[in-house]
């Protein structure tokens, strides 16, 4: 606690001129005599360190001084900056806060504003439309787990439906597609699996369980096969409208369009064929059309037969 209390008065005092001793005792819950030891050790360790007399006075760093930022150039800070402002969008935690003042504190003032216009080109929010409070406690609970290999339990519910119980060897978060998942050693099924955040509940870590990590195998370190990965997929054909050309372009890109004389757009994909697929062909409505394969085409147009009975209008009550 003392090493991490002597980092964060550095990094405070490198973002600002000046501090009261009162200010950092009241922050760190400890007495100002305690704060005082604080600045001599610091200064020990050969970081220059000011008390200011008066009225208006302090502690501040001597003038001039920065910490050595020869490691990385301005661009490399920018880039690094950019990418964890962009994750706290989704995952956001008082370090990633801490290492962006660290990142503040070693640029140059004369480079401050040319830093923070290169660090504000780019922001990748991966936070979804609809929030992610529900999922906060849970990422924390397993953040936790993952840190202190804590065994986890948790209900889950799966593509199909089926409820179980998991006990499981919390190894990894991982984020894909804006979606939470836990990379764990099921202990139930004796084998790493995925599991989806928003399909649990009832989450609950063991404190006094620990396991000791295990080796992830090469094609476990992700979540596996991506949607565009060609391998065990089935290649199909989509028509979509001439008016629907945007949606097309937005899902599959330009350079996948190809032009059909009627004035319709074609593309020509392949991706696993589960469940996904259905939901998102389906989720495309009446602007495309499965023309291949054929089995594809009749399991879509039998999802869409068994959605419309639901909204007919002279469906009996």
């Amino acid at each position: 606690m003392k090493l991490e209390r002597l980092l964060s008065i550095i990094i405070l005092l490198l973002n600002r001129r000046m501090v009261q001793a009162k200010e950092l005792a009241e922050r760190f819950e400890v007495s100002v005599r305690t704060i005082y030891r604080d600045i001599e050790a610091i200064n020990g360790a050969g970081i220059p360190i000011v008390t200011y007399q008066g009225t208006n006075g302090g502690i501040g760093l001597a003038e001039g001084y920065r910490l050595d930022r020869n490691v990385l150039t301005n661009d490399e800070l920018a880039a690094i900056f950019t990418a964890l402002r962009s994750i706290s969008t989704s995952y956001g935690n008082e370090q990633h806060r801490h290492l962006m003042e660290k990142i503040n504190s070693v640029v140059p003032p004369q480079y401050s504003e040319e830093f923070q216009h290169k660090a504000s080109r780019v922001l990748i929010d991966y936070s979804p439309w609809d929030g992610n409070e529900r999922l906060r406690p849970k990422l924390q609970l397993l953040k936790e787990a993952v840190d202190s290999c804590r065994i986890a339990g948790f209900i889950y519910s799966n593509a199909e439906g089926v409820v179980t119980h998991r006990i499981v060897e919390p190894h990894m978060l991982i984020m894909k597609g804006r979606q939470w998942y836990l990379k764990a050693y099921c202990q139930t099924k004796e084998q790493f699996r995925l599991f989806k955040l928003k399909r649990m509940k009832e989450l609950e870590i063991v404190p006094e369980r620990t396991f000791i990590r295990r080796e992830l195998p090469m094609q476990e370190g992700t979540t596996g096969q991506s949607p565009s990965s060609p391998s065990k997929a089935t290649e199909f054909v989509l028509r979509f409208r001439a008016d629907s050309r945007h949606l097309a372009e937005e899902w599959f890109g330009i350079e996948e369009l190809v032009p059909l004389d009627d004035g319709s757009w074609q593309v020509r994909k392949a991706y696993p064929e589960d469940e996904w697929l259905y939901r998102f062909i389906l989720g495309l409505g009446h602007h495309a059309e499965v023309l291949e394969p054929l089995h594809l085409r009749e399991i879509i147009a039998s999802r869409a037969e068994q959605a419309a009975k639901i909204y007919r209008i002279d469906k009996p009550t």
